[in-house]
């Protein structure tokens, strides 16, 4: 029993220390690849597809001051007040689920950037747990401006498409730096389902949601850092 203890003791101490230092490390150094990205490279290559992976890592600076105000606006118009969670949100969407065919989600900037980073597409309780965990050391450890930073170069934003450098390459034909506040609108209607919703072909309804998010842009206090 002794030495079932210590083994225990060793695996969690390890869990512990691994997970905090990668937390650090990525406090200072850019994120170039992810589970997701990973994930579904595979899926393209068990597909039959010949896979493809868009990504560029660029600075906060050298993205369109308007990208962070349109996400914030659609995503998480709390994002600079809460501490990585938004319990109102969550209450109401448990509520909302209730009654809802679709379960609605309540996660926040930081709660998707600690996903996309760190862990894996998934609802089971361990993962859940899991974002939570990392969701709580990002915020301790790395601060707002580094969440938002990582989270606009790691999400998903079309079809092999990850940050805003490649979306707007390959949707707008330009740099994150240039995107236009429209763009930026449109490329934040997308992120609910960006493998359904594609910025550089809004349909009526997207055009509609961004439409939304340009006057939700005007409703908040500017995203400064």
């Amino acid at each position: 029993m002794k030495r079932v203890r210590r083994i225990i003791r060793n695996i969690i101490a390890f869990f512990f220390i691994s997970t905090i230092l990668s937390v650090l490390l990525y406090r200072f150094v850019p994120v170039y690849i992810t589970p997701l990205m990973l994930i579904r490279y595979a899926q393209g290559i068990m597909a039959g597809e010949k896979p493809r992976l868009y990504h560029r890592w660029v600075s906060l600076e050298d993205m369109s001051r308007w990208l962070p105000q349109a996400v914030v606006a659609s995503e998480d118009n709390l994002f600079l007040e809460h501490s990585g969670f938004d319990f109102q949100q969550i209450k109401k969407a448990i509520e909302e689920n209730k009654t809802r065919k679709r379960a609605r989600g309540a996660s926040t900037i930081s709660q998707q950037t600690a996903k996309n980073v760190f862990l894996w597409p998934g609802h089971s309780f361990v993962r859940k747990g899991l974002e939570a965990y990392f969701t709580f050391l990002i915020e301790q450890l790395w601060g707002k401006k580094r969440i938002m930073e990582v989270y606009l170069n790691s999400i998903e934003m079309g079809k092999n498409i990850y940050g805003a450098e490649a979306v707007a390459k390959y949707h707008f034909g330009t740099t994150a730096r240039k995107l236009t506040r429209s763009q930026c609108a449109l490329i934040a209607a997308s992120l609910p389902n960006p493998l359904h919703f594609n910025s550089s072909a809004p349909s009526l309804y997207m055009q509609k949601r961004k439409r939304k998010i340009l006057w939700l842009m005007d409703q908040i206090d500017p995203v400064k850092f």
